[in-house]
């Protein structure tokens, strides 16, 4: 064992998640590194089914989200150009209130309340694989008047600050993807950043997603913006991760400044800081992040303390990168992982008013379509451990209480009722959107893309139905704002509004 831990022991765990990648399937790596460099590498799977060529440290994929901690180093790398507490609006003067009153700081911290494009987008009827581009998106947001929340009051985790603060610095002449080319070349790392899928990128490999039966390849139709436009390899991340260690050159004091704990306005500390989340491991505190696409998963986790960290990047859909970093992590300090826990009763829960709803089964809950792992807590309480999906959560009597997102919460078991004949007609959106309610269902789309799905009643004006888009499948809550007005809600946009045409 050396200094900085067991590192044969985190090999052979992440050696077992790696030979879970069949040979005629897609795949992944798991690098294991410290600030002087790679300790190991495995990897398993193929990065093509078309080829069948083997998946290494060096195939290239969409790391996501992983960008975010990247694109707010630029951030803090031009303060002389946007500061942290500059209102969105005072550089994005078309954006109406109260979007444009959230500070650049709420806006990448996740506790803006800004609501997330790409669900927006879906809860307009539109797919994961219908194409736009980023002025039509930017003219979309500044139609927007409703936050998901009041900003500073709760954590939920959204794109479009990212989204909104690169169109920010794109106008001060200031582009993402010259940075991190730039940035990545000091440390021997190869990035990109294109701005929409079907950009050619050098080596970028397909991503994919299984639909039951088959493996299909992914697509994504949305204007990348710096939320999750980089690319690279496994070997590239870690290079990168390594320069954020070793704290040398530009990358002095970075990491520092990235993890600084934020706070909500009542003054909690968040977990959640600039593209990076805290993550407790019994005694100790790490940071990282993860990544999705379709088709692509990808996460790290760094040691900050110790200055170790794995990378986990993998080309299909099914990958859970956080458990395969956080038990790597648990094999090579001695610490003891999280143990699930099932305390709360199975079942569909409802707040008193509100959209707000959960579904447990097992150890798993679902808020507002947002799937969490719970884990035990003190005594009867359960939690999340996540800082981008907090929560925590115990049972008092038959209700489930406690925080999600940091909001306090009721939620009341739901009572088995019908759809009224009253929810009957067609509803549109000032966007131009248009779906139907018949018979206890909604039916949204056109041709043979037209979908009937069935409404379950959560009572006081809630329904929930079921929406399925290529890899996803979406619980999108229904919730009656008034007898001619309701809005849609997902996890991370809760403010579209749909009116009755007739």
């Amino acid at each position: 064992m050396s200094e900085t831990g067991n590192w044969k022991a985190a090999q052979a765990r992440a050696a077992q998640f790696a030979q879970d990648w069949r040979n005629d399937e897609p795949g992944g790596t798991v690098i294991g590194f410290d600030a002087d460099g790679i300790r190991f590498a495995e990897a398993g799977g193929v990065e093509s089914l078309s080829t069948l060529a083997p998946f290494t440290t060096a195939s290239v994929v969409r790391y996501a989200s992983v960008t975010k901690h990247a694109f707010c180093a630029m951030v803090l790398a031009h303060s002389d150009k946007i500061g942290l507490d500059d209102p969105l609006g005072l550089h994005l003067p078309e954006l109406q209130s109260p979007l444009r009153d959230v500070t650049i700081g709420r806006a990448l911290d996740m506790s803006g309340g800004l609501p997330d494009t790409r669900e927006c987008l879906s809860l307009l009827g539109l797919s994961v694989y219908t194409e736009t581009k980023a002025g039509p998106l930017l003219d979309f947001l500044a139609r927007q008047t409703r936050l998901n929340y009041e900003a500073g009051t709760e954590i939920s985790y959204s794109n479009t600050g990212y989204r909104l603060v690169e169109a920010a610095l794109e106008r001060r002449g200031v582009f993402f993807r010259d940075y991190v080319r730039q940035l990545g070349a000091q440390v021997g790392a190869v990035f990109d950043a294109p701005e929409v899928w079907n950009d050619p990128v050098v080596g970028l490999i397909p991503g994919y997603w299984r639909d039951g039966e088959r493996w299909q390849l992914s697509a994504a139709g949305l204007h990348i913006s710096a939320s999750g436009s980089m690319t690279g390899s496994g070997e590239s991340l870690a290079k990168w991760l390594i320069g954020h260690l070793g704290g040398n050159g530009s990358f002095s004091g970075l990491l520092e400044q990235l993890s600084a704990p934020r706070h909500l306005v009542d003054g909690r500390p968040s977990g959640y800081s600039f593209g990076l989340r805290r993550t407790l491991l019994g005694e100790r505190s790490f940071i990282g992040h993860g990544g999705s696409h379709p088709g692509y998963k990808s996460y790290f986790l760094l040691d900050p303390v110790q200055k170790t960290g794995f990378v986990v990047v993998s080309n299909r859909e099914d990958t859970n990168g956080y458990k395969i970093a956080l038990e790597s992590m648990a094999a090579l300090t001695g610490e003891a992982l999280p143990r699930t826990s099932t305390a709360l009763r199975d079942g569909t829960y409802v707040t008193e008013n509100g959209p707000w709803w959960i579904k447990v089964a097992g150890s798993t809950v679902t808020y507002l379509d947002a799937d969490e792992t719970l884990y035990e807590d003190e005594g009867s309480w359960v939690s999340s451990r996540s800082a981008s999906s907090p929560m925590r959560l115990t049972m008092q009597g038959e209700a489930i209480v406690g925080e999600v997102g940091h909001a306090a919460r009721r939620f009341l078991p739901v009572e088995k009722q019908a759809v009224p004949p009253s929810l009957s007609g067609v509803w549109s959106s000032s966007e131009g959107a248009s779906f139907e309610i018949d018979n206890g269902s909604v039916i949204m789309g056109v041709g043979p893309v037209r979908h009937r799905m069935p409404l379950q009643a959560l009572g006081s004006g809630r329904f929930l139905f079921t929406l399925k888009d290529g890899p996803w499948t979406k619980r999108v809550c229904l919730n009656l704002l008034g007898a001619d007005r309701l809005e849609l809600v997902l996890a991370r946009a809760r403010m579209i509004e749909y009116r009755r045409a007739s």
